[in-house]
Protein backbone atom coordinates (compact mmCIF):
# COMPACT_ATOMS: atom_id res chain seq x y z
CA UNK A 1 0.00 0.00 0.00
CA UNK A 2 1.26 3.21 -0.91
CA UNK A 3 0.19 6.72 -0.11
CA UNK A 4 -0.19 9.83 -2.18
CA UNK A 5 -0.98 13.66 -1.62
CA UNK A 6 -2.52 15.43 -4.49
CA UNK A 7 -2.26 18.82 -5.03
CA UNK A 8 -5.27 22.03 -5.75
CA UNK A 9 -7.56 20.56 -8.38
CA UNK A 10 -9.82 23.28 -9.42
CA UNK A 11 -12.26 21.59 -11.47
CA UNK A 12 -9.75 19.84 -13.72
CA UNK A 13 -10.74 16.01 -13.68
CA UNK A 14 -9.04 15.62 -17.12
CA UNK A 15 -5.59 16.36 -15.07
CA UNK A 16 -6.94 14.22 -11.77
CA UNK A 17 -7.27 11.27 -14.19
CA UNK A 18 -4.43 11.36 -15.87
CA UNK A 19 -2.33 11.64 -12.57
CA UNK A 20 -4.03 8.38 -11.13
CA UNK A 21 -2.89 6.73 -14.25
CA UNK A 22 0.28 7.58 -14.56
CA UNK A 23 1.06 6.86 -10.85
CA UNK A 24 -0.28 3.72 -10.93
CA UNK A 25 -3.00 3.98 -8.40
CA UNK A 26 -4.98 0.84 -6.94
CA UNK A 27 -7.66 0.46 -4.39
CA UNK A 28 -4.83 -0.73 -1.67
CA UNK A 29 -3.46 2.72 -1.95
CA UNK A 30 -4.29 5.98 0.43
CA UNK A 31 -4.88 9.14 -1.68
CA UNK A 32 -5.02 12.36 0.62
CA UNK A 33 -6.19 15.09 -1.30
CA UNK A 34 -5.19 18.70 -0.35
CA UNK A 35 -8.38 20.69 -1.35
CA UNK A 36 -9.81 23.01 -3.63
CA UNK A 37 -10.85 20.99 -5.85
CA UNK A 38 -13.72 23.43 -7.53
CA UNK A 39 -13.43 26.73 -9.22
CA UNK A 40 -11.31 27.19 -12.18
CA UNK A 41 -12.21 24.80 -15.33
CA UNK A 42 -15.37 23.56 -16.27
CA UNK A 43 -15.26 20.28 -14.34
CA UNK A 44 -15.82 21.28 -10.39
CA UNK A 45 -19.05 19.41 -10.54
CA UNK A 46 -17.68 16.17 -12.08
CA UNK A 47 -14.66 16.40 -9.80
CA UNK A 48 -16.50 16.18 -6.60
CA UNK A 49 -18.63 13.18 -8.63
CA UNK A 50 -15.66 11.34 -8.89
CA UNK A 51 -13.72 12.26 -5.62
CA UNK A 52 -17.33 11.00 -4.04
CA UNK A 53 -17.01 7.16 -6.16
CA UNK A 54 -13.47 7.27 -5.32
CA UNK A 55 -14.20 7.18 -1.35
CA UNK A 56 -16.99 4.52 -2.12
CA UNK A 57 -13.60 2.23 -3.39
CA UNK A 58 -10.65 2.85 -1.24
CA UNK A 59 -9.22 5.39 1.43
CA UNK A 60 -9.69 8.74 0.82
CA UNK A 61 -8.64 11.61 2.89
CA UNK A 62 -10.42 14.80 1.70
CA UNK A 63 -9.15 18.36 3.34
CA UNK A 64 -10.59 21.41 2.96
CA UNK A 65 -9.61 24.09 0.94
CA UNK A 66 -10.51 28.12 0.74
CA UNK A 67 -12.46 27.43 -2.38
CA UNK A 68 -14.35 24.43 -1.17
CA UNK A 69 -15.73 26.15 1.60
CA UNK A 70 -16.72 29.80 -0.58
CA UNK A 71 -18.67 26.73 -2.96
CA UNK A 72 -19.76 25.96 0.32
CA UNK A 73 -21.02 28.76 1.56
CA UNK A 74 -22.58 30.13 -1.62
CA UNK A 75 -24.54 26.53 -2.09
CA UNK A 76 -25.47 27.13 1.35
CA UNK A 77 -26.59 30.89 0.68
CA UNK A 78 -24.31 32.12 3.58
CA UNK A 79 -23.76 35.46 2.44
CA UNK A 80 -22.18 36.69 6.09
CA UNK A 81 -18.51 37.67 4.67
CA UNK A 82 -18.83 36.57 1.31
CA UNK A 83 -17.46 38.20 -1.57
CA UNK A 84 -19.63 36.71 -4.52
CA UNK A 85 -17.91 39.10 -7.38
CA UNK A 86 -14.37 38.20 -5.83
CA UNK A 87 -15.06 34.38 -5.72
CA UNK A 88 -16.59 34.75 -9.55
CA UNK A 89 -13.84 36.75 -10.73
CA UNK A 90 -11.60 33.60 -9.11
CA UNK A 91 -13.13 30.36 -10.42
CA UNK A 92 -16.14 31.28 -9.32
CA UNK A 93 -18.19 31.60 -12.51
CA UNK A 94 -17.45 28.32 -14.11
CA UNK A 95 -18.52 26.72 -10.62
CA UNK A 96 -21.61 28.33 -11.04
CA UNK A 97 -22.27 27.17 -14.24
CA UNK A 98 -21.83 23.51 -13.64
CA UNK A 99 -24.60 24.08 -10.91
CA UNK A 100 -26.79 25.63 -12.87
CA UNK A 101 -26.84 21.80 -14.72
CA UNK A 102 -27.29 19.45 -11.79
CA UNK A 103 -30.45 18.22 -10.07
CA UNK A 104 -31.03 19.76 -6.36
CA UNK A 105 -30.85 15.92 -5.27
CA UNK A 106 -27.18 15.93 -6.54
CA UNK A 107 -26.33 19.40 -5.60
CA UNK A 108 -27.69 17.71 -1.59
CA UNK A 109 -25.02 15.09 -1.87
CA UNK A 110 -22.24 17.34 -2.91
CA UNK A 111 -23.20 19.82 -0.16
CA UNK A 112 -22.57 16.97 2.51
CA UNK A 113 -19.41 16.03 1.12
CA UNK A 114 -18.13 19.51 1.19
CA UNK A 115 -19.87 19.69 4.74
CA UNK A 116 -17.60 16.65 5.52
CA UNK A 117 -13.99 18.04 4.40
CA UNK A 118 -11.40 17.40 7.36
CA UNK A 119 -9.47 20.97 7.95
CA UNK A 120 -6.17 18.63 8.53
CA UNK A 121 -4.90 15.42 8.74
CA UNK A 122 -2.13 14.12 10.75
CA UNK A 123 -0.99 10.82 10.11
CA UNK A 124 0.94 7.91 12.30
CA UNK A 125 4.53 9.49 11.45
CA UNK A 126 3.66 13.09 12.24
CA UNK A 127 3.28 14.35 8.73
CA UNK A 128 0.58 17.26 8.56
CA UNK A 129 -1.29 17.79 5.91
CA UNK A 130 -3.38 20.50 5.12
CA UNK A 131 -4.87 22.62 2.94
CA UNK A 132 -2.78 26.43 3.55
CA UNK A 133 -1.06 26.50 6.70
CA UNK A 134 -1.45 27.21 10.18
CA UNK A 135 -0.19 29.62 12.67
CA UNK A 136 -0.05 28.70 16.14
CA UNK A 137 3.73 27.92 17.53
CA UNK A 138 2.02 24.86 19.08
CA UNK A 139 0.55 23.22 16.04
CA UNK A 140 -2.59 22.91 14.60
CA UNK A 141 -4.71 21.56 17.65
CA UNK A 142 -3.98 24.98 19.53
CA UNK A 143 -4.85 27.07 16.14
CA UNK A 144 -7.59 29.61 16.97
CA UNK A 145 -9.27 30.80 14.08
CA UNK A 146 -9.62 27.15 12.17
CA UNK A 147 -10.41 29.20 8.57
CA UNK A 148 -6.47 29.55 8.59
CA UNK A 149 -6.16 25.87 7.57
CA UNK A 150 -7.44 27.05 4.15
CA UNK A 151 -6.66 30.94 3.77
CA UNK A 152 -3.35 31.11 5.53
CA UNK A 153 -0.35 31.99 3.32
CA UNK A 154 2.48 32.83 6.33
CA UNK A 155 3.95 29.13 6.29
CA UNK A 156 4.62 28.77 2.95
CA UNK A 157 6.37 32.15 3.05
CA UNK A 158 8.30 31.56 6.18
CA UNK A 159 9.75 28.53 4.69
CA UNK A 160 10.21 30.36 1.60
CA UNK A 161 12.24 33.19 3.63
CA UNK A 162 14.27 30.90 5.94
CA UNK A 163 17.82 30.45 5.44
CA UNK A 164 18.51 27.23 4.82
CA UNK A 165 21.63 27.00 6.70
CA UNK A 166 20.05 27.68 9.88
CA UNK A 167 20.41 24.68 11.57
CA UNK A 168 16.80 23.70 13.51
CA UNK A 169 18.44 23.39 17.21
CA UNK A 170 19.14 27.40 16.42
CA UNK A 171 17.19 29.68 19.00
CA UNK A 172 16.54 31.26 15.85
CA UNK A 173 14.52 28.37 13.83
CA UNK A 174 11.07 28.71 13.42
CA UNK A 175 9.22 26.53 15.93
CA UNK A 176 6.62 26.47 13.62
CA UNK A 177 8.89 23.99 11.75
CA UNK A 178 9.69 21.95 14.10
CA UNK A 179 6.31 20.75 15.37
CA UNK A 180 5.88 18.02 12.52
CA UNK A 181 8.08 15.89 10.77
CA UNK A 182 7.00 17.13 7.34
CA UNK A 183 4.13 18.79 6.18
CA UNK A 184 2.33 19.08 2.83
CA UNK A 185 0.70 22.30 1.78
CA UNK A 186 -1.52 23.67 -1.51
CA UNK A 187 -3.05 27.09 -1.74
CA UNK A 188 -0.21 28.89 -2.80
CA UNK A 189 0.67 28.19 -6.04
CA UNK A 190 4.90 27.37 -6.76
CA UNK A 191 4.26 28.78 -10.17
CA UNK A 192 4.62 32.10 -8.35
CA UNK A 193 7.88 31.36 -7.94
CA UNK A 194 8.83 29.95 -11.24
CA UNK A 195 8.28 26.42 -10.88
CA UNK A 196 5.69 23.38 -11.91
CA UNK A 197 7.04 21.02 -9.80
CA UNK A 198 7.12 20.03 -5.79
CA UNK A 199 8.96 22.56 -3.66
CA UNK A 200 10.03 21.24 -0.52
CA UNK A 201 11.31 23.97 1.94
CA UNK A 202 12.24 23.26 5.69
CA UNK A 203 9.70 20.62 5.87
CA UNK A 204 7.26 22.09 4.28
CA UNK A 205 6.42 20.49 0.74
CA UNK A 206 4.01 22.62 -1.43
CA UNK A 207 2.55 20.26 -4.15
CA UNK A 208 0.23 22.99 -5.96
CA UNK A 209 1.92 23.29 -9.36
CA UNK A 210 -0.58 25.72 -10.38
CA UNK A 211 -2.79 23.63 -11.91
CA UNK A 212 -5.84 26.53 -12.19
CA UNK A 213 -3.78 28.60 -13.96
CA UNK A 214 -1.28 26.91 -16.61
CA UNK A 215 1.10 24.51 -14.83
CA UNK A 216 -0.21 20.89 -14.24
CA UNK A 217 -1.66 18.52 -11.21
CA UNK A 218 0.51 16.40 -9.10
CA UNK A 219 0.24 13.72 -7.04
CA UNK A 220 3.60 12.58 -5.23
CA UNK A 221 4.28 10.03 -2.67
CA UNK A 222 4.23 10.56 0.20
CA UNK A 223 7.58 8.13 1.35
CA UNK A 224 9.59 7.85 -1.57
CA UNK A 225 9.12 11.47 -2.85
CA UNK A 226 8.56 10.23 -6.62
CA UNK A 227 6.16 12.31 -8.34
CA UNK A 228 3.92 12.53 -11.21
CA UNK A 229 2.31 15.15 -13.65
CA UNK A 230 -0.64 16.09 -16.00
CA UNK A 231 -0.06 17.81 -18.88
CA UNK A 232 -0.78 21.82 -18.11
CA UNK A 233 -4.37 22.36 -17.50
CA UNK A 234 -4.56 25.11 -20.08
CA UNK A 235 -3.33 22.13 -22.70
CA UNK A 236 -6.35 19.60 -21.40
CA UNK A 237 -8.57 22.67 -21.13
CA UNK A 238 -7.35 24.67 -24.40
CA UNK A 239 -10.59 26.21 -24.83
CA UNK A 240 -11.04 27.37 -21.60
CA UNK A 241 -9.63 30.46 -19.57
CA UNK A 242 -9.10 28.77 -16.50
CA UNK A 243 -8.12 30.91 -14.03
CA UNK A 244 -6.19 32.61 -16.03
Amino acid sequence: MRTFVIGDIHGGLLALEQVLERAKVTTEDTLIFLGDYVDGWSQSVEVIDFLIDLKSKQNCICIRGNHDQLALDWLEERNDDFDEEMWYKHGGKATVEGYAKISAEKKKTHIEFLENLQDYYLDDQNRLFVHAGFTNLNGVKWEYFSKLFYWDRTLWESALALDPNLKEDDLHYPKRFTVYKEVYIGHTPVTRIGKTVPINKACVWNVDTGAAFRGPLTILNVDTKEYWQSEPLNELYFNEKGRN
